[in-house]
């Protein structure tokens, strides 16, 4: 959005124009959670890293490790809109799948 201001110079006889620019603010990004379980298989929990996040295969068993091992980790970061998509969709699956995997999203912290 930006402000126009209209400015008479009485001397040159000349109408000037003053733009401000309004900056834009990033929407708020939200971490995307994998919650460890005892019953959910390491090899769905990749392929749902590949399909649904994107991630390559190496990432992706990087990411289930890191779940496995920590009992958390990030699968990816979003807006919020999209970050719920992705949990929705992973959640149908794992219903789906019969599998009790959860996920969670939360706020990245801010870089400024």
């Amino acid at each position: 959005m930006s402000i126009m201001a209209n400015r008479f110079d009485e001397d040159a006889g000349v109408v000037t124009r003053t733009r401000t620019k309004k900056k834009t603010k990033r929407p708020p990004k939200f971490r995307v959670l994998l919650h460890n379980d005892d019953y959910t298989t390491r090899e769905f929990v990749v392929s749902v890293l590949s399909t649904v996040f994107h991630l390559g295969e190496t990432d992706a068993v990087r990411v289930m490790m890191h779940v496995h091992n920590n009992g958390v980790g990030v699968a990816g970061v979003y807006t919020r809109e999209i970050a719920e998509t992705k949990v929705a969709i992973v959640e149908r699956l794992a219903r789906e799948h019969e599998y009790p995997l959860r996920l969670s999203i939360e706020p990245e912290e801010n870089e400024d």
